[in-house]
């Protein structure tokens, strides 16, 4: 694992905040979003459609906490855009979100280092403010949004959202999801794509490495890949790229950009600040969850006897609920011989799409 301390170059002008929201692109985005809330611990929080003069995209916006998931569909069978993107991915994220200060610049210098542009700044407003936005293309088929508010929006969520239609009351029974922000979101690409997308990423949008790993660490006697995780000058937007290695099996980055038709977002991790309470609120509402091995648990209890840190969670009840002390971009995997600051994970199956079996959610609590 190699950790870096070089920010390297800062935007003159302008910065990226922090993941303002993800946006999915679904066959139905109503019954999406009911799926979420329902599994996940969300709650129906915004709404654009017909009934509020959007006659092209239906958009169901779910919140918890700081944490924004939008879900659109076409209501047109006409709108080919979607259309294909459904036929090549099936349902997916589209677009990745950041809050911003100053859009103009950070566009144009974008544009001026080869970013591809795919809607230039505009303002949209209602009564309760303005915002402007503009688009770049990212890996794949994926975008990001650029959301500078012009002065405090008073608004529900952005101009032209309403109120939810309609909250189901089965939600206000069912335990908190205690789900707290996007930590970080991953991005897949095939064999050797990784290192170009993090540089499009540095050179483009000014981010840099916060630290990569190779396949000698991350790598199972099966299955192994690469991993570069970049972000902004703040540290605030952490985004792994992750690429395939060879195996005596297929990796499963390589089996989701099979599945994917195309690199795209793998999955999204999302924070929370009781592990053990979040995953036996989850398993209560329904939720599905991958789960490791209990050898993997005998494998921790020896690592841990002569490891410089101490797990002060019950192991037992961390392996009764199938929890990992786990790496990803912040965590130590007792099985390997490498080390960065301790994280708990859980692995949550695929809700969004049956046939992407590789895309889903992890959670994480930091130590």
């Amino acid at each position: 694992m190699t950790s870096y301390t070089d920010k390297g170059e800062k935007h003159k002008q302008g910065k990226f905040l922090h993941f303002h929201h993800i946006t999915f692109w679904v066959g139905n985005a109503k019954q999406a979003a009911s799926f979420y809330c329902d599994k996940m611990g969300f709650e129906p929080y915004a709404y654009k459609g017909l009934e509020t003069g959007s006659r092209e995209v239906a958009s169901h916006v779910i919140k918890q906490n700081k944490i924004l998931f939008v879900f659109q569909s076409a209501l047109n069978p006409g709108n080919r855009e979607m259309g294909e993107h459904f036929i090549k991915h099936g349902d997916g994220v589209k677009d990745i979100a950041f809050q911003v200060e100053d859009c103009e610049y950070l566009v144009k210098t974008a544009k001026e280092r080869g970013a591809v542009i795919v809607k230039e700044p505009w303002i949209e407003e209602d009564k309760h403010g303005k915002v402007k936005f503009a688009i770049v293309q990212t890996y794949g088929d994926t975008t990001h949004t650029l959301i500078e508010f012009l002065g405090p929006y008073k608004g529900l969520f952005l101009p032209g959202y309403k109120p939810p239609l309609f909250t189901d009351p089965l939600i206000a029974k069912l335990p908190q999801g205690n789900l707290n922000f996007i930590d970080h979101i991953v991005g897949n690409q095939p064999d050797n794509d990784m290192v170009p997308i993090s540089d499009w990423y540095q050179n483009c949008l000014l981010f840099h490495r916060f630290w990569s790993i190779d396949d000698k660490q991350i790598h199972t006697q099966y299955s192994s890949l690469r991993s570069i995780v970049v972000t902004n000058y703040e540290e605030t937007i952490k985004m792994p790229i992750n690429e395939p290695a060879p195996g005596k099996k297929k990796s499963q980055i390589q089996e989701y950009v099979e599945y994917n038709g195309g690199p795209g977002v793998q999955h999204i991790a999302l924070n929370t600040s009781n592990i053990i309470e979040a995953i036996v609120n989850l398993k209560a509402r329904g939720m599905e969850f991958l789960e490791a091995p209990d050898n993997y648990y005998e494998t921790l209890r020896e690592k841990l006897k002569v490891a410089k840190i101490k797990v002060k969670e019950d192991l037992k009840i961390l392996q009764n609920l199938h929890i990992d002390y786990y790496c990803s971009a912040v965590g130590w995997h007792p099985a390997r011989d490498w080390f960065l600051p301790c994280a708990l994970c859980w692995l949550g199956l695929a809700p969004a799409d049956p046939r992407d079996p590789v895309f889903g959610f992890s959670g994480l609590e930091n130590g």
